[in-house]
């Protein structure tokens, strides 16, 4: 078998061909830029295109994916795919959405506030009432005056009940009142809230692009990919519900209330110790932690990963007659190194490194 060499420009060309930052269950911006039978185009400044199918996007058949995404405007989404064989990439703004939501909800219930909720449909034993886009039941043993007669758009103030995401249970009353914290009160602790600051927080929901954390009266977003310089497929994989966990703040946005934490930054960076372990041309054991369409991502250092081309990977696999899965372990020879962003390139065939 022919021994293959990497030049800095084929080694550049072959990790440009990629992108390490983007994967599923990211959080991400992109701007609306077209539409296909499937649903809308997105540019999320990948080397890829990406997708919002129409499901991902509206939960009421009624409404068209163009108004609710509208071309040329930017958006939040989740990555919901890898890229698949056509490489393609999945997006999805209703769970964003969603996510959000529920997060809101779970802060009205806490400060048990009074909300205002829309009358849907008028059911047996009850009211179905929307929440924020969220539907919501008002058992009949929870109105004021049960011989009242409702109508289908009425509002009415309500305080939660009982709220459960996983469960889609979502109970609300009509009968209690009680004093809302003044918005003076959250623009304060908001105000509090620094870049760089490592503070305390407890795990408040987990959704899959990342976990909700209360850091005293404000809920800050952990995104997954800043949970862990290892690969985990879900934030359940390393967090539960009711943790208490330090983070640090990375961003903040006044204007959307909205704060990004970190907890891999409080953890020593894998790369700075790689760098000095990991050396061109020699051979080390990993193991396969994903497989994409161009190459299979191997951690060959604790919390570091490396990229084998497909055409590597296809090759190993014709001549041990074998096909490779997560959770191989695999050989492989280092043959391009740049530590500084963060990139290997593997190949199954050692390498003929230039003479010094």
């Amino acid at each position: 078998m022919e021994k293959q060499n990497y030049s800095d420009e084929e080694f550049e060309s072959l990790i440009g061909s990629y992108d390490y930052n983007f994967k599923r269950g990211d959080l991400v911006k992109g701007i609306v830029c077209g539409y296909d039978s499937d649903g809308a185009i997105v540019d999320i400044g990948a080397k890829t295109s990406a997708s919002v199918p129409e499901r991902e996007a509206v939960s009421d058949k009624t409404v068209s994916i163009e108004t609710v995404l509208e071309k040329g405007k930017e958006y939040e989404f989740l990555i919901i795919s890898d890229e698949d064989v056509d490489g393609k990439m999945l997006l999805s703004s209703l769970k964003v959405q969603q996510a959000y939501t529920w997060k809101e909800l779970e802060k009205l219930k806490e400060t048990d506030e009074i909300i205002m909720g829309e009358i849907s449909s008028i059911v047996k034993g009850g009211l179905i009432v929307d929440i924020l886009g969220v539907k919501g039941f008002v058992p009949s043993s929870q109105l004021k005056n049960k011989d009242q007669e409702f109508t289908v758009g009425e509002k009415l103030e309500l305080k939660i009940l009982t709220l459960d995401s996983q469960q889609n249970s979502f109970i609300l009353s009509n009968k209690k009142t009680v004093a809302e914290i003044s918005e003076e009160e959250k623009a304060n602790l908001f105000s509090q809230i620094e870049i760089g600051q490592i503070v305390k927080g407890k795990v408040v929901r987990i959704a899959d692009f990342g976990a909700f954390v209360d850091i005293g009266g404000v809920d800050g977003l952990l995104p997954l990919s800043q949970i862990s310089w290892k690969w985990i497929d879900h934030p359940s994989d390393r967090l539960k519900i009711g943790e208490t966990i330090e983070v640090e703040v990375i961003s903040v946005d006044h204007d959307k209330s909205r704060i990004s934490l970190s907890l891999k930054n409080l953890e020593e960076d894998p790369w700075v110790a790689a760098e000095k372990e990991l050396k061109e041309g020699e051979l080390r054991e990993g193991v396969i932690t994903r497989i994409k369409g161009f190459g299979a991502f191997i951690e060959i250092y604790n919390g570091v990963e490396a990229l084998l081309p497909k055409e590597e990977l296809s090759a190993y696999d014709n001549e041990n007659n074998t096909i490779s899965k997560v959770g191989d372990t695999i050989k492989t020879y280092i043959v391009k190194l740049n530590p500084q962003d963060r990139r290997i390139a593997l190949s199954v065939k050692q390498p003929e490194l230039a003479n010094v």
